[in-house]
């Protein structure tokens, strides 16, 4: 008899294997599964790994309000505390969305389903109807939370959004989104975060499933740091592939325009449970990348 983790990810492949590869074939398939109350992807909690390096690594990812010397937010000619903006693609029922938030950012969570926005916004109403609702990080300023039903590789939905209204975003969080996507819409989906981060900007990715072939039917379909490399050095490039799943190595070609560089790869502490092996030990990576 099959687990049902087993069944869930059978449903998913056949779910896909059917759907097409276009983004408009994607995006109906993923609606329809949030409609029929099918989305074992979510984990039922924010990204512990996300939390903890927005808490201990400020040298990798810049805190999202600034301070003067007194320890007091920066504000702009309003008033308004100056706060950092974050994006969320593929963002589900708003889980990191929410914790992004308490640490201060201006978010946008983006999903391709409008029944998963929906769900998302009940989400953040229930935890905020909470006894002591849902507090900051710190001495921190709550951020504000903004929700588009849209699709992630459209040039027209991020217009207005972001820092100064220019589009880009100062922190993108990917977790369950790349791995989400057949191998034909991965270099979009690395052209598209080249031109959504800010100059100063950081991607944030949650590398899973790192514990799954690469070979192996999706979604979601395996990852790892090699595949990450070959694809934000090159936006829009598409990488080759061996028959195991795994990138051909080209060490000898440089980055092209549009290049992002990983400054960090680190194993967190904590992740979420469908991370770790059967011993507890904690099988994904968390990956911070910058212009």
């Amino acid at each position: 008899m099959a687990t049902p983790d087993t069944a869930n990810i059978n449903i998913l492949r056949d779910t896909f294997a059917t759907a097409g590869q276009a983004s408009e074939q994607q995006q109906t398939a993923w609606d329809n599964l949030y409609r029929h109350d099918f989305h074992p992807w979510d984990r039922g909690g924010p990204s512990l790994a996300l939390a903890d390096l927005l808490s201990q690594r400020p040298d990798l990812v810049v805190p999202a309000q600034d301070v003067d010397r007194r320890g007091n937010a920066l504000r702009d000619d309003t008033g308004k505390v100056v706060r950092r903006t974050a994006l969320v693609p593929g963002c589900g029922r708003g889980h990191d969305v929410l914790l992004l938030k308490t640490f201060g950012y201006d978010v946008v969570g983006l999903d391709c389903s409008a029944d998963g926005i929906r769900r998302a916004k009940e989400n953040v109403a229930a935890l905020e109807a909470t006894p002591g609702g849902v507090k900051p990080q710190g001495d921190v300023q709550l951020g504000q939370e903004s929700w588009i039903v849209a699709d992630f590789f459209a040039q027209d939905w991020a217009e207005g959004l972001g820092t100064d209204g220019s589009g880009r975003f100062d922190l993108i969080y990917d977790y369950t989104f790349l791995c989400a996507l057949p191998l034909k819409l991965r270099p979009q989906w690395a052209k598209r975060m080249s031109e959504l981060i800010s100059h100063d900007g950081r991607l944030v990715c949650l590398e899973f499933p790192s514990g799954k072939p690469l070979s192996q039917q999706g979604p979601p379909w395996g990852l790892n740091p090699e595949v990450y490399e070959a694809l934000l050095s090159h936006p829009g490039h598409e990488p080759s592939y061996n028959d195991d799943g795994t990138v051909v190595e080209t060490h000898d070609v440089k980055p092209t325009d549009g290049a992002l560089h990983r400054i960090s790869l680190v194993k967190p502490e904590r992740t979420h449970k469908a991370g770790t092996a059967e011993d507890g030990s904690v099988r994904d990576f968390i990956s911070v990348w910058s212009r």
